[in-house]
């Protein structure tokens, strides 16, 4: 048995169990195997993934981002996980602008101040529609896979509802065969929406989910057929409100320069044996 020292992490909700693997020198497949253990509500910390700060694999980052899923799954990226990576870097010693992977992909981030992380995406989103089950949706993978919808506000209130579509949606054949996560958008204004997400992963709807809000906003221009080459939303979800902007091409439908902005906030540190 070990007794690991964590820090327990949220942003807009998103919860997170966050190590300092520069001490433990944990290997991936550890990481895998006991991160189900301290994901649990119940019987562990509870979280909706692991965060693992990591010793720089790549010479031009400060560091390393390891991120799985309450199942120890692979997410691909976790944007609000990212934010709270951040500030945790931030308050053990790195500076308020910061590098780091997740496996190829190298993002940038900068502290603005107390709780306030951006993360810059170096990747390029090309949407696309595609219908399941006579639903319309709009892939818009933002540095991992996602599926956007709009309903009515009392469908995205209806969480019953949304769990067993997104759950159907999840593991569509349309979906394999990574599975994708799913964004129920609300309209609010040409520049404000509002969002539930089901992750996969977790498996149910989380408070908040990052990279659905750049999608969610992604979609939401492409769905609208806008021509501005800068646009900016407001994201609320059930955990708080993100920000999320990017630059479009008209000329290839394409975007990119996403940025995703946010709190992260400590909740508490404490000790688990694994």
């Amino acid at each position: 048995m070990l007794t690991l020292k964590f820090y327990k992490m949220e942003g807009a909700g998103n919860d997170f169990v966050v190590i300092d693997n520069r001490e433990y020198n944990f290997s991936l497949q550890q990481i895998i195997e006991f991160t189900p253990k301290l994901c649990d509500r119940r019987f562990g910390i509870g979280a909706d993934g692991v965060l693992v700060l990591q010793k720089p694999q790549k010479p031009e980052v400060d560091y390393t981002m390891i991120y799985r899923n309450a199942d120890g799954s692979d997410a691909g990226m976790c944007g609000n996980g990212a934010r709270c990576l951040v500030y945790f870097a931030y308050k053990n010693g790195f500076s308020a602008t910061q590098n780091f992977n997740v496996h190829d992909n190298m993002y940038e981030a900068e502290v603005h101040k107390e709780h306030n992380v951006s993360i810059h995406f170096p990747v390029h989103v090309s949407p696309s529609t595609l219908k399941i089950n006579g639903i319309e949706f709009i892939k818009a993978d933002a540095a991992t896979e996602h599926f956007a919808t709009f309903v009515d506000p009392e469908v995205l209130s209806d969480e019953e509802y949304l769990v067993g579509t997104g759950r159907s949606v999840r593991f569509s054949t349309e979906a394999a065969p990574k599975g994708t996560n799913v964004n129920f958008i609300h309209k609010l204004s040409e520049t404000e929406i509002e969002l539930q997400t089901y992750e996969r992963g977790v498996e149910n709807l989380t408070l908040a989910c990052g990279t659905g809000a750049l999608a969610s906003a992604i979609a939401t221009h492409f769905h609208d057929e806008k021509l501005e080459k800068h646009a900016s939303y407001t994201v609320k979800v059930k955990g708080g409100t993100l920000k999320a902007s990017f630059d479009f091409s008209p000329e290839s439908q394409t975007y990119h320069q996403l940025i995703l902005n946010g709190p992260a906030h400590f909740v508490f540190e404490g000790s688990i044996q694994i």
